[in-house]
């Protein structure tokens, strides 16, 4: 059968997965009494919690006889590292932006990788159906980023059709029939070229692997597109290093390919075609996997390095181990290191004295939804603040920077803008109106200064902001930067929280806890009004005598205390201060570094 291999790349929340949900009802995928549930491509339970895509995940559909292998990418700048990998599959991209908000940060980043391997995307413009849409500038904004991107002729002539995912359609021109999708199915036809591929069939067998998974009853599992020659269930493979170095030689026992969302198992693979092998027991992503007379390994895309750390511990805390399972360090290291594997974009270290682990990625949120995943399987951790990675050029030290776009009602941009340029060391690319009343700003912020920025940003703008944020460069240290301003209030007593010493506390600061809550000493239960620490009693009761009051004593009526989400806890905590995640509660505390430890992170912070 004739293939063709497309990759969806988007911002976050421009609307692929919603779009493959309809690709695949109107492909005839699904029965027809068949349940579907909505945003079918998202099938980790946070991905549908969250309502974002954390993995990049592969389905076929056939369309007038062609099969047309999709695969689903992840939208936010943090999961780019699936990204990278999956672009080395396919042959054609399908960009999707919104008519609304135009090009994104991680539109830009996405845009740039398939660029660079000199593919011919096509322009979907989704959700020209909102009340503020505006699909002609958002196109222009397009072909102007093709432009500054360094596009090739051949690609800056690119197709763009007008759509509506939710809807489930899509058409040539803005004032079409708005009927079904056959417009965009067709285009992908015409305009994406057949794998190149398919010419090697007579060549060995190779294959580089992008993804891997795991299945209980199977074994390992890895994804990839077959480069050259054919391959039979049962056929002896080996596997290669990035540099050729041999790792193993194994029999395949299974060939498993994408039909619909399942995965069906088929008894011979050919070039061109997307399929997942089993059968190897060490092999992983990047990996060459081909027949035994092979030497030579396939190039695979270098991916961007880490900006960001964060320490990973056992829990220490007079707590611990009442909630979680799995507390010693060598659990955790197993499966940190089993995350380092499928993950490509994470980085794993051990610390000296083995009890903690340095955890290296692309920004806060691929860390939370790691620490969640981990916490959801019975993980005890005690959580660092997260340190910007700096590197040394020519003697000089320079640090990650990131382009800040900020969509905000105009009545907020002078405090926005202060807090980045001022206390944050960023500096104003651009500000134009963006229309309905809303101002939009672009800034370079060094990535230090935006850690924990995220929570002040929604206060200063009363919840009405969107922030978005991406990689942009590398530039000379820019000094020291203010962290958060405000003290904390610290236990000082284990025990259980009392209402009454609670009520007495809250015109000291914010609350965390609530009444008959465990507290222990050195945990932080809110924060304080002022600049300094406090270490205060909540569990100091009310004194009681033998005199009958005058009256009824007043009712103690507690605020409704603060409750951070794990994200939020990381990025508030200060450089002496750690996070404590178990699988039923996120609490906060300090951390009493030793001199030396308290001089090394000076000089990392310059």
């Amino acid at each position: 059968m004739d293939i063709r291999n497309i990759a969806i790349i988007a911002h976050v929340d421009h609307g692929k997965t919603t779009l493959v949900d309809e690709l695949l009802k109107q492909s005839g995928t699904y029965r027809e009494n068949q349940q579907v549930t909505e945003r079918a491509m998202d099938s980790n339970d946070i991905e549908r919690e969250r309502g974002i895509t954390i993995l990049a995940k592969a389905t076929s559909v056939e369309w007038k006889g062609v099969r047309i292998n999709i695969v689903d990418t992840p939208g936010h700048a943090d999961f780019g590292g699936e990204v990278e990998r999956i672009l080395s599959m396919v042959d054609g991209v399908c960009l999707l932006v919104d008519a609304a908000e135009g090009p994104m940060p991680q539109t830009k980043f996405v845009l740039t990788k398939a660029l660079a391997l000199g593919l011919r995307p096509i322009v979907v413009l989704n959700k020209v159906d909102k009340p503020d849409a505006e699909p002609d500038r958002a196109l222009d904004e397009v072909f102007d980023l093709f432009a500054n991107l360094g596009a090739s002729d051949e690609q800056l002539d690119f197709p763009h059709l007008y759509a509506s995912g939710r809807a489930g359609w899509a058409d040539v021109d803005l004032d079409g029939p708005r009927k079904d999708l056959s417009a965009l199915f067709d285009l992908v036809l015409r305009h994406v070229p057949p794998p190149k591929q398919q010419s090697r069939t007579d060549e060995p067998f190779r294959m580089l692997a992008t993804t891997l998974s795991a299945d209980p009853f199977v074994g390992r599992l890895l994804t990839g597109r077959v480069e050259s020659g054919k391959l039979a269930v049962g056929a002896s493979l080996k596997a290669l290093t990035r540099t050729g170095e041999r790792i193993e030689q194994f029999r395949v026992t299974k060939i498993l390919a994408f039909r619909g969302l399942a995965q069906t198992a088929i008894d011979e693979a050919v070039a061109g075609d997307i399929v997942t092998l089993a059968g190897m027991t060490k092999a992983t992503v990047a990996d060459t996997l081909c027949a035994p007379e092979v030497d030579t390994a396939l190039p695979a895309q270098p991916i961007d390095p880490p900006t960001i750390s964060v320490t990973f511990g056992i829990n220490d805390s007079p707590l611990a181990g009442r909630d979680g399972n799995k507390v010693q360090s060598r659990v955790i290291r197993e499966r940190l290191f089993k995350e380092a594997e499928s993950n490509v974009a994470i980085r794993i270290e051990d610390t000296p004295g083995g009890e903690a682990f340095i955890v290296s990625g692309r920004g806060e949120l691929q860390m939370g939804v790691l620490i969640e995943n981990m916490r959801r399987e019975g993980f005890e951790l005690s959580i660092s603040r997260p340190r910007v990675i700096m590197k040394d050029e020519d003697g000089q030290r320079m640090e990650p920077v990131e382009e800040v776009i900020i969509d905000v009602d105009d009545e907020y941009t002078g405090a926005v803008i202060d807090k980045l340029t001022g206390e944050r060391k960023g500096e104003l690319v651009e500000m134009k109106p963006a229309g309905a009343g809303k101002t939009r700003i672009v800034a370079h912020v060094p990535s230090r200064g935006l850690i924990g920025y995220h929570g002040q940003f929604l206060t200063d703008t009363r919840g009405s902001g969107v922030l978005n944020r991406i990689f942009h460069g590398w530039v000379p240290h820019k000094g020291a930067i203010q962290g958060r301003r405000q003290g904390v209030l610290i236990s000082m007593e284990n025990g259980v929280s009392v209402a009454y010493a609670l009520w007495n506390l809250e015109e000291r600061g914010k609350l965390f806890i609530g009444a008959q809550e465990q507290v222990y000493e050195g945990m932080i239960i809110g924060e304080h009004s002022r600049d300094n620490d406090l270490e205060v009693n909540p569990l100091k009761g009310k004194k009681l005598t033998n005199v009958r009051a005058s009256g009824t004593d007043e009712a103690v009526r507690l605020t409704t205390p603060v409750r951070m989400s794990l994200e939020e806890s990381i990025a508030y905590i200060d450089d002496d201060e750690l996070v404590e995640v178990t699988p039923k509660i996120i609490r906060l505390r300090k951390r009493y570094l030793d001199p030396h430890e308290r001089k090394r992170q000076a000089r990392s912070e310059g």
